[in-house]
């Protein structure tokens, strides 16, 4: 019975090298299992006439190796073999292995749960946390959200979930419970600053609605700020609102943030670029053997915003964020500025085989405008040669600058985030400003305001604070650290008395990356 399912399996596997898979299914970023590096979705389907592999005669001589090498483990192994665990755990996953890192087969119950991760929506509590190894803490709840109705407050520490201590978890750990209670009902135990003993707390998640247009801000009279975490369906359209919101129009200039945007639907990024650029700009191409090369330009009829604009990267901006990034770029309608930017440009479909299993696989590569390749080399694989440069050749901008290709998007002005100092490193490790926020808020709320000083009565009050707990920095560091500890104890006061956009902001203005976007805006 084992053979004659192994038979099948191959016979199916062997149909699909023919070219009678089934269609393919595109599927954003987010739609794959954890255990999977996430790749772009596919270009809407194309179809083409079948044709005949001139190496099915060799592949039929390979598996039939194979079966041979598989009948004579199942009858001498010490141990009976699962058919399951040696074709969808072993020879399959091997073989994808020798392609490329996101090329990915699903068994049946994964991609049951791919089909499940597609049609879910997104739940949670409605809370914003500072996590930290050992220690979370809220920051703010939504207005409404099951945190809010529970009573949680700002300031509270979430010292166990469903009889889980968190001082025993380390950071990842805490990420991963988190995580997964807010798709289940969850007991929670608060320690609450001025209440004796322990609070104890259950919610139910509950679905949640998150703009990926997080953060929307006025530098000055003509000059706006605007990050998004990612790419959706509504990402583009949240954005235009963004803009409006800030002056539209009458804007002078705009910094975008995609630092730490892994990207997401690759459709909602074009969407975004386009409203940046003429129509008829090219915005990619994709490539693959497999299929004709396409070409994807702003559609005619686009009212683009012309104000200036400078985009924001770093080495976790992805994927569709890459994208826009390199759009903008090549058609010298952005500035970039920050670190070069991951290098992820793999196009992928999902095929749907037999047994309800799945196959998530590489089928051609994004080009930005100049033609560079947004993919970084894949070493050791099949993709190996496609990828392989010996060195970052140049491409030209439409207006005749020179830009790398090779992988990823190297920004026009380089420019890193502050880095702070060993005592400012132990200051955030320890939540010390967080809980002196929590500390301070609790006698002086009423006084708060947007345009909080901290004075230097504050900032004694702090250095008592840390005393109290045997944090004694020497002189210097603590003159080092002065500006630096202003700055963050207003972020995290705000945070917990006027909500996290407000203390979102003091960050945003102190930012070296946007002061020096600012800077060439302001040049231009």
């Amino acid at each position: 019975m084992r053979a004659t399912l192994l038979i099948a399996c191959l016979a199916g596997l062997l149909s699909v090298a023919r070219g009678g898979s089934p269609p393919a299914q595109s599927t954003p970023e987010r739609g794959l299992p954890a255990q999977s590096t996430p790749a772009p979705p596919a270009a809407p389907v194309r179809t083409s006439a079948e044709r005949p592999d001139p190496n099915a005669a060799e592949l039929e001589a390979e598996l039939a190796r194979f079966l041979n090498v598989y009948s004579t483990a199942a009858e001498n192994s010490a141990d009976p073999l699962s058919t399951d665990q040696v074709i969808y755990g072993g020879a399959i996953p091997g073989m994808l292995r020798v392609l490329d890192p996101h090329s990915v087969f699903f068994d049946r119950d994964q991609f049951e749960q791919l089909r499940q991760m597609q049609g879910s929506v997104s739940k949670g509590f409605g809370s914003v946390v500072s996590v930290l190894p050992g220690r979370v803490i809220i920051l703010q709840t939504q207005s409404g959200s099951p945190s809010q109705r529970a009573g949680l407050l700002p300031g509270d520490e979430i010292l166990g979930v469903n009889d889980i201590p968190l001082a025993r978890l380390d950071f990842d750990q805490l990420l991963q419970l988190l995580g997964a209670s807010r798709q289940h009902p969850a007991r929670l135990v608060i320690r609450r600053q001025g209440t004796a003993g322990l609070l104890s707390f259950t919610m139910v998640p509950a679905e949640m609605q998150a703009d990926s247009v997080d953060r929307v801000y006025r530098i000055d009279d003509g000059t706006g700020y605007l990050r998004i975490t990612g790419f959706e369906a509504r990402t583009a359209e949240q954005l235009k609102k963004a803009i409006e919101k800030l002056g539209g129009t009458k804007l002078t200039a705009l910094v975008l943030d995609l630092r730490e945007n892994p990207g997401g639907s690759v459709e909602a990024g074009l969407e975004t670029a386009a409203l940046f650029l003429p129509p008829g700009t090219r915005l990619l191409s994709i490539r693959g053997r497999s299929s004709a090369a396409e070409n994807v330009e702003v559609p005619a009829g686009a009212q683009p915003y012309r104000f200036k604009l400078a985009v924001l990267v770093n080495d976790h901006t992805a994927s569709a964020a890459e994208i826009v990034a390199g759009a903008l770029q090549d058609s010298d309608r952005a500035t970039l500025v920050g670190t070069p930017t991951f290098g992820k440009g793999l196009v992928q479909h999902v095929f749907q085989l037999s047994e309800e299993t799945g196959l998530a696989l590489t089928t051609a590569f994004y080009y930005a405008p100049s033609g560079r390749s947004l993919q970084k080399p894949l070493h050791g694989g099949e993709l190996d040669a496609a990828t392989r440069t010996v060195a970052r050749p140049d491409f030209k901008t439409a207006s005749g600058r020179t830009v790398r290709g090779g992988g990823g998007i190297e920004p026009d002005i380089t420019a890193s985030p502050e880095l702070p100092g060993r005592f400012g490193v132990f200051l955030e490790a320890s939540a010390l400003y967080t809980a002196f926020a929590t500390d301070w808020l609790g006698r002086h709320r009423a006084e708060v305001r947007r345009d909080l000083d901290i004075t230097p009565a504050i900032l004694d009050e702090f250095q008592l604070f840390l005393s109290q707990r045997n944090v004694q920095p020497s002189l210097s560091d603590w003159t080092a650290a002065r500006e630096h500890m202003r700055s963050r104890l207003k972020q995290e006061i705000l945070n917990q008395s006027l909500g996290v956009e407000a203390g979102d902001e003091i960050e945003v203005r102190r930012d070296p990356l946007l002061r020096r976007a600012l800077e060439q805006l302001s040049s231009q």
